[in-house]
């Protein structure tokens, strides 16, 4: 089963019904299918072709929908980005991934226009508006004016559907290649553990170009539920949401699941209607959990995965007891390993990395051979991930190989913002950390030395951070210290001062 496929049978089983709700406004499955035939003979007539790289780099909203499928109908490779790039990352994005054509809006176009008139392989510039600037073209024109003599290609279902990227080992973004089937298998059976119903309301207020976003909108095919997409997560609208529309479930991260319990709104709106919530992307304190299971009487069910793994690996059943704390069970088809630096298993209850296996799996990273090669191993994806699992085989995730930062659900890798602080004069040596945060889970604390004379003050160095950076990576603390704690080989020792953070900020 492919992507395409998938969509059409949505309409052949259920046929025409609420399949969208965004802005109030309500979108039947025939009229996006129709829509996304129309923008893929549209590409087509641009000579966009099968196996062609697309960016889409869109906030949450239908255009995002039309975009995924029309994209996937004409065959070729969607690559979604989040509005927050920067232009270094994106610069990087488009000539890495080869794009020959994007979709965006003319904000986001006129913030990048000097980076994307100069990227050469770039052939297409896609607006959501009527009126486009000279050079690019109209999303709506494009859809109003296509040709319906125009050809569409087969699809298999090992053909490569999306090229995600994700944060690397360095300040590079790599790019995970998803197929049809890596994305589909991941779907249906994350649904299976889930109990996914046709009877349920969803509200998406996870980003649209996040894998936690794709996943939601192909269980939406296969299972013929009402969505309720929010451009924006915001909570009080959340709750505006639940319950106007008497939504039943919601995936997100914990910092949105945070904000709504401290949210003062909350008690202004009936939200009996909410059943569960999926949560993923970033650890959820189990007293934050708890309590709120027990402000809105639902269940939270914690679950884990990666974008190389489409993104679903384990979660909290159903129909299984929950453990706070826990990511669950690995979902239907994957199987998991933990095992030692000799890749061996370890015995039940220790520690090790987390080894993934099953029809989710990426083949590897965008032309990134050695990196490939690294993380997927012996048949096994190597996910960086400490973990043990108990008796009753869920899995707990302890700490993270690497020294990823999770806010709210976006991975930040310390070197991006490191490089950003170097750049300042004053500076001498910089490194940055995760720090435990109520709400977004972690926030960014950097420690710097200056260097001998030099004077800078600690919201100087975050202006600097502010005007290199993508906003979801600027440092919420920032303290200049005299040396940093190294070990013999003059390695700064990142463990050591999250020790010195723990329990405060």
């Amino acid at each position: 089963m492919n992507l395409v496929a998938l969509a059409d049978e949505n309409l052949k089983r259920f046929g025409e019904y609420p399949f969208l709700i965004f802005e109030d406004a309500a979108f039947t499955s025939k009229q996006i299918l129709q829509y996304a035939d129309r923008l893929a003979r549209g590409l087509s007539k641009l000579m966009v072709k099968k196996g062609d790289h697309v960016v889409v780099m869109l906030p949450n909203c239908l255009e995002v929908i039309i975009s995924y499928q029309g994209i996937l109908r004409c065959g070729a490779v969607i690559v979604p980005l989040i509005p927050l790039m920067n232009e270094k990352e994106l610069s990087h994005v488009i000539i890495n991934c080869e794009a020959v054509a994007m979709i965006t809006t003319r904000d986001i176009f006129q913030k990048n226009e000097p980076i994307l008139q100069a990227l050469e392989g770039l052939k297409h510039v896609i607006l959501l508006d009527d009126d486009t600037p000279e050079g690019t073209i109209s999303f709506p024109s494009l859809i109003r004016d296509h040709s319906e003599d125009m050809s569409l290609p087969a699809i298999g279902e090992e053909d490569s559907a999306v090229i995600l990227y994700t944060a690397g080992t360095t300040s590079t973004p790599k790019g995970v290649i998803l197929t049809h089937w890596n994305l589909y298998s991941n779907a249906v059976n994350a649904s299976r553990a889930h109990g996914t119903q046709k009877t349920d309301i969803t509200l998406v207020a996870l980003p649209l170009s996040h894998s936690f976003g794709i996943t939601s909108m192909n269980k939406a095919y296969k299972y013929g539920n009402l969505h309720v997409l929010m451009r924006k997560f915001h909570a009080e609208e959340a709750f505006n949401l639940i319950e106007k529309y008497r939504v039943t479930n919601m995936p997100g991260v914990p910092a949105m699941f945070i904000t709504m319990l401290n949210s003062p709104d909350a008690d202004k709106y009936d939200v009996t209607s909410l059943k569960s919530c999926l949560s993923g992307a970033a650890p959820f304190p189990v007293a934050s959990l708890l309590a709120f299971q027990k402000r809105f009487n639902c269940t939270v069910f914690e679950a884990y995965g990666l974008s190389e793994a489409s993104p679903a690996v384990s979660t909290n059943h159903h129909n299984r007891p929950s453990k706070p704390g826990s990511v669950g069970q690995p979902i239907p088809e994957v199987e998991v390993r933990i095992v030692d630096d000799q890749d061996q298993d370890v015995p039940q209850g220790e520690l090790g990395e987390l080894l993934v296996r099953g029809p989710n799996v990426s083949s590897g990273y965008y032309k990134l051979p050695e990196e490939t090669a690294k993380t997927f191993r012996n048949g096994w994806l190597h996910t960086g991930d400490m973990a043990r699992m108990d008796k009753d085989g869920y899995l707990f995730i302890v700490e993270r190989k690497k020294d990823l930062i999770i806010r709210g659900g976006f991975n930040i890798y310390p070197r991006d913002i490191e490089e950003i602080m170097y750049q300042q004069p004053a500076v001498k040596d910089a490194v940055a950390i995760g720090v435990s945060d109520p709400v977004m889970g972690e926030e960014v604390k950097v420690y710097v030395v200056l260097k001998e004379g030099k004077t800078a003050s600690a919201e100087a160095l975050l202006i600097h951070c502010q005007n290199g950076l993508a906003k979801h990576k600027w440092p919420k603390y920032i303290e200049v210290v005299e040396s940093l704690p190294r070990n013999p080989m003059g390695k700064i020792l990142r463990k050591e001062l999250r020790k010195l953070n723990s329990g405060k900020n």
